[in-house]
């Protein structure tokens, strides 16, 4: 994999990134998303949901750790792992079945469990832009 430095500049370019990774998307997919609070970890998990054809509302699973959307093309995965505090509790989740499964997962706050994330995962940092909106994704896809 190569990385990429990408300037998104307003939520519908990331509609179109979150699309791109989409159509990329097939079962065993991890993307990694790591970021401060507020880069806009969750809108990218909703256009790539969309784009998925994922019906319904999206939200961030911060206290329930995984929510699982299986209505579009490929199931999706979403995991916040923000509030884990030992990747034991990944292993109380059964990860690997999601990470080795039938679909995509998308893992929000991803550097909290590096050691767990499997060789082929997609990893992408989110950092705040010079300007006001702007983004830079660091993508290793």
């Amino acid at each position: 994999m190569e990385e990429k430095i990408i300037t998104i500049r307003s939520e519908e370019e990331t509609r179109a990134f979150g699309s791109k990774l989409a159509e990329k998307a097939k079962p065993g997919m991890v993307i990694a998303l790591i970021g401060d609070l507020g880069t806009g970890k969750t809108i990218l998990t909703k256009a790539i949901a969309t784009a998925l054809g994922i019906q319904g509302h999206i939200t961030s699973p911060t206290f329930n750790i995984v929510k699982e959307y299986k209505t579009g093309r490929v199931p999706l995965y979403h995991f916040d792992v923000y509030r884990i505090t030992d990747p034991d509790e990944m292993y109380e989740l059964g990860y690997e079945e999601y990470f080795y499964g039938d679909g995509v997962c998308v893992i929000e706050w991803a550097d909290l469990i590096e050691e767990l994330l499997p060789e082929h995962t997609i990893r992408i940092e989110i950092q705040y832009g010079e300007n006001e909106g702007e983004r830079i994704y660091r993508c290793t896809c």
